[in-house]
């Protein structure tokens, strides 16, 4: 992240949420969320927050912890579920990255397998290829 304050519109695309599950949060953990905000009342997060924000949604929605219980797991040791998430969060990266090459190895399978179908089909590959 690059900016000193992001909108809340700019925070809730990055974690794919709505905007009101952030004011919602917000409110829930006030202690730990605290947007500054302007005169007409917009909000603007500080990295600080959306990384606390990311760690609730980490607790939240893929631990599948109550609020009750994000907020106790924030309260006693903040620094290992930050540890965690960061872990599941880089994890969950590679997993993306590898199931793209997949993706790609399975294609160029696919077009390999082609180009040899293409080649029986014109008789381009004589007996002696055929039975290797």
């Amino acid at each position: 992240m690059s900016k000193l304050y992001y909108s809340i519109s700019e925070v809730a695309e990055m974690l794919n949420v709505n905007q009101s599950l952030l004011r919602f949060w917000e409110k829930e953990f006030e202690t730990f969320i605290k947007p500054h905000k302007n005169a007409k009342g917009t909000r603007f997060y500080k990295e600080e927050d959306i990384d606390t924000i990311k760690l609730i949604h980490y607790l939240v929605r893929v631990q599948g912890l109550t609020l009750s219980g994000a907020k106790k797991k924030i309260k006693e040791n903040k620094t290992s579920a930050l540890k965690n998430q960061e872990i599941h969060s880089r994890l969950s990266s590679i997993k993306e990255e590898l199931l793209s090459i997949k993706k790609l190895l399975s294609r160029q399978g696919e077009e390999e397998g082609n180009a040899e179908d293409d080649k029986l089909d014109d008789g381009v590959l004589g007996n002696e290829e055929l039975r290797n």
